[in-house]
């Protein structure tokens, strides 16, 4: 096949700060624009086509900016003789359900994912395997060059509606032959919207459903259940109806946010937790695999369940090829994305979390066992909350490398560089890295007890300072109120 860099379709330069580790996002109107979504289009339609593919599955979010970017995209993979197939809004687990499915040789969800609603993105799939990395910067290289594809005439396009049919699939295996529960579940007017109303309806049980409607400005609250405050308005649901557990998610619908029915979170290592029983048992001394940021209790318990507990970078690519490489039946991060291998497609999925969930509470576990009593008879170890430090994009990276070089000098430091910095000491642990989603930095702090907690927050301030870094006075206080 031959490419061209002369045509109607001129090269194309994208700001420099939307090409991420994992996929690309910008704000709309500032960094983001159609006619970035047309050069992507033709890229990543230049790179299936380099490789011998055609067929693309499109789906978008329900942010205001999506339907522009996502005709756009479009216009873009059909110029260089793509075959698109748009699956229309739902969430991005969706998208990956149609590339599976429908065998595509590529897929791309225009979604801004858990960002505020001036956000906006793309992630992309190819051959069955997440397009990261390299493969971004190899896609704005093609554009920058405006090495086209040739078109070998304008490509096709179909549409075809899948709710029904993945919401079928969502329930195939799992969650019919549980007991009835109550559970509120709060789509926070993301892309889940509707499948979440068409999954419920299916449900044995009682299931009551908060900002169903899909909605790009989000106007009950911003959609990230990784953020306490988000699920304020899920916890009064559940006390209100004496529910079971209350579920949340994200703007597109890859991760899962849960509240049990005393109203306590269950951050995504603790989830991990319990779902990772269930799947050892069908598969024993299999690879379980957590991202940097989980507590030292998920990989305890795993190794206690007789699995092999694998630490690994966060981002949900990245955590997707470790599971190819392992073979791992489960994996998780602690933003809430879950990814099941067994009995699905190792891919992160809100909903399907969901349903697993709910069959392990409903069928799995004896009845009268409430999620509530596992979830509070889990070991846990005193931890701060994931702490966001703001970090100018261009220095965030060399940031975190300064930190490693400080602490890498003390011979008492035990220090991993999976992902960014992770500092271990008789107290607990101190993990510093780049987000690769935001201009910030993330760290978080875990200590066999308050005490040791308030020293190693201490411990991170006082590195983060040499480097001329802040933490906020606000984690501090909350450390030190317990």
């Amino acid at each position: 096949m031959t490419v061209t860099s002369s045509g109607a379709i001129p090269a194309h330069h994208f700001h420099p700060s939307i090409l991420r580790a994992y996929d690309i996002r910008g704000i709309v109107g500032e960094t983001l624009s159609a006619a970035d979504a047309r050069a992507i289009g033709c890229a990543f339609g230049s790179i299936v086509r380099r490789d011998g593919g055609r067929s693309v599955a499109v789906g978008r979010d329900g942010r205001l900016s999506s339907p522009e970017l996502e005709a756009a995209l479009v216009e873009g993979l059909t110029a260089v003789g793509c075959t698109v197939t748009r699956i229309g809004c739902g969430p991005t687990p969706m998208l990956y359900y149609a590339c599976a499915e429908l065998a595509t040789d590529g897929g791309v969800m225009v979604t801004g994912s858990h960002n505020p609603p001036t956000h906006n993105g793309f992630k992309m799939v190819k051959s069955g395997k997440p397009f990261y990395g390299d493969a971004i910067t190899g896609l704005g290289e093609i554009a920058s060059a405006g090495a086209w594809a040739e078109g070998a005439g304008a490509g096709a396009v179909e549409e075809r509606d899948l709710r029904d049919a993945y919401t079928e699939r969502l329930l195939c295996d799992h969650g019919r032959n549980i007991r009835p529960l109550t559970v509120v579940w709060d789509a926070g007017n993301g892309a889940t919207g509707d499948i979440m109303s068409r999954l419920t309806d299916r449900l044995p049980g009682r299931h009551i459903l908060l900002n169903a409607e899909i909605d790009g400005t989000f106007p009950a609250h911003h959609p990230d259940p990784t953020l306490p405050e988000t699920l304020e308005q899920l916890r009064a649901a559940v006390a209100e109806e004496g529910a079971d557990v209350g579920i949340a998610f994200d703007g597109d619908g890859d991760r899962i946010g849960v509240i049990d029915g005393r109203g306590a979170i269950l951050w995504g290592d603790q989830l991990l937790m319990l779902l990772a029983e269930e799947v050892l048992a069908r598969h024993p001394g299999a690879p379980i695999i957590a991202d940097v940021k989980a507590s030292k209790t998920l990989f305890d318990h795993v190794a206690a369940l007789g699995g092999e507990p694998v630490m690994w970078r966060t981002g949900h690519s990245l955590i997707k090829t470790k599971m190819r490489e392992t073979g791992a039946p489960l994996a998780g991060e602690m933003s809430g994305h879950i990814f099941f291998a067994d009995g699905w497609y190792g891919f992160d999925d809100g909903l399907y979390a969901a349903v697993r969930l709910l069959d392990l509470v409903g069928r799995v576990w004896s009845e009268g066992t409430t999620l509530a009593e596992r979830h509070a008879a889990l070991p846990r170890l005193h931890a701060t909350p994931e702490i966001r430090i703001d970090c100018p994009e261009e220095h965030k990276f060399d940031a975190v490398r300064a930190v490693t070089e400080a602490v890498t000098v003390d011979p008492q430091a035990q220090v991993s560089t999976v992902d960014g910095v992770r500092v271990t000491t008789p107290d607990g642990w101190w993990l510093l890295r780049a987000s690769n989603t935001q201009a910030a930095l993330v760290a978080r702090c875990e200590g066999e007890d308050k005490a040791a907690l308030g020293r190693l927050v201490a411990g991170l301030a006082r590195t983060l300072d040499g480097q001329g870094l802040r933490l906020s006075e606000d984690i501090r206080r909350l450390v030190a109120e317990g």
